[in-house]
């Protein structure tokens, strides 16, 4: 059973990151598209049964427009239908930094908009620009992870392997990262950066930063290992032959730790994506136009947006499932190797 929820953990996450990786291609619009008649344009409801009680085999949406009482309230307009359609031409996006493209998954013919997730307060499409901001949120955490386990296994194994001095030292540093709370730690360090950089420098920065203040308890787990691994024939014998420190690290001990790092990575990545969404909402990350699921719910800070644009909050639902199949993921792990 464990197994299976894996699985479909993985699946899940792998099919999450493949649709952000190519979130031109998925998304209808490009992310900063703005069609300024259209703010908080509710969610579109895709037909196969037009007004008159006729079946259509290709779906179809009606233009949203706003009501002449109400002007912030939407209602659609069955005079004329707009077929959705499969690979169509629209904005212009970049696939993979390597070419420009302009093929979407699909869309609906003009005038009309299609809002799977609602529009936000410029007539965004918040559909694509989740996707877009899962590009950054998903993977901020997962390199700051990835930097984090990367820092530790090579502190951890160090201190572990050579001790004395070197391993007072390294692990009485990793105590303190591990004693300081991670948020204010955050908060501390992101206030010695500049706020208004470029969209690409405030990803690696909070990248840089997230994964710096994790790495001390994937260093003091890796040391553990290393202190036992470091005792046993195969890497004496290796010492005997006069193999260097660097070389019975990586070629003996280090495999041993990878069960331990793959853990502890798979623990990070949650922390790491909450802790890019919390900063990109104070507004002391990825700032805009670039989306991240941070700075989008900072729209949703409102009461009026939390009570009658319910659509504003898909950033913050869809956490929940990434953090479940991370956890699931964790749990498989924990098993495996534990």
């Amino acid at each position: 059973m464990k197994a299976k929820g894996a699985a479909l953990a993985i699946w899940f996450l792998m099919g999450l990151h493949l649709l952000v990786v190519f979130a031109g291609f998925f998304a209808p619009y490009s992310y900063d598209a703005q069609d300024r008649y259209q703010p908080f344009a509710p969610p579109a409801r895709i037909h196969f049964i037009d007004a008159g009680g006729k079946f259509h085999w290709r779906p179809f949406i009606y233009k949203s427009v706003s009501d002449i009482e109400n002007s912030t309230e939407y209602k659609e307009d069955q005079s004329a239908m707009f077929p959705v359609r499969l690979f169509v031409r629209g904005d212009r996006y970049s696939l993979l930094g390597m070419t420009d493209a302009t093929i979407h998954l699909f869309g609906a013919d003009e005038p009309a908009r299609i809002y799977l997730f609602g529009a936000d307060g410029f007539g965004r499409d918040q559909f694509s620009r989740t996707l877009y901001g899962g590009r950054v949120s998903l993977f901020a955490g997962l390199f700051a992870a990835l930097l984090s386990g990367a820092a530790g296994l090579l502190m951890g194994g160090i201190a572990g392997y050579y001790g004395k001095v070197v391993d007072d030292v390294i692990m009485r540093l990793a105590e303190i990262f591990i004693a300081v709370p991670w948020f204010y730690l955050l908060l501390a360090i992101r206030a010695f950066l500049p706020l208004q950089i470029e969209p690409a420098t405030a990803f690696f920065l909070v990248v840089g930063v997230i994964g710096l203040v994790g790495w001390g308890r994937p260093a003091r787990l890796v040391r553990g290992v290393v202190l036992s691994a470091r005792e046993r024939n195969f890497v004496l014998a290796a010492q005997g032959f006069g193999a260097s420190g660097v070389y019975v690290l990586r070629r003996h001990i280090f495999p041993s730790a990878v069960g331990v790092i793959l853990t502890q990575i798979a623990l990070l990545v949650p922390l790491f994506i909450l802790a890019e969404v919390v900063l990109s909402f104070l507004g002391l990350g990825i700032g805009e136009p670039v989306p991240s699921w941070g700075n989008m719910l900072a729209y949703a800070q409102q009461h009026l947006l939390l009570t009658a644009r319910w659509w504003m909050l898909v950033p913050g639902l869809i956490l929940i499932p990434v953090f479940l199949a991370y956890h699931q993921l964790l749990d498989n792990l924990h098993l495996r190797y534990n």
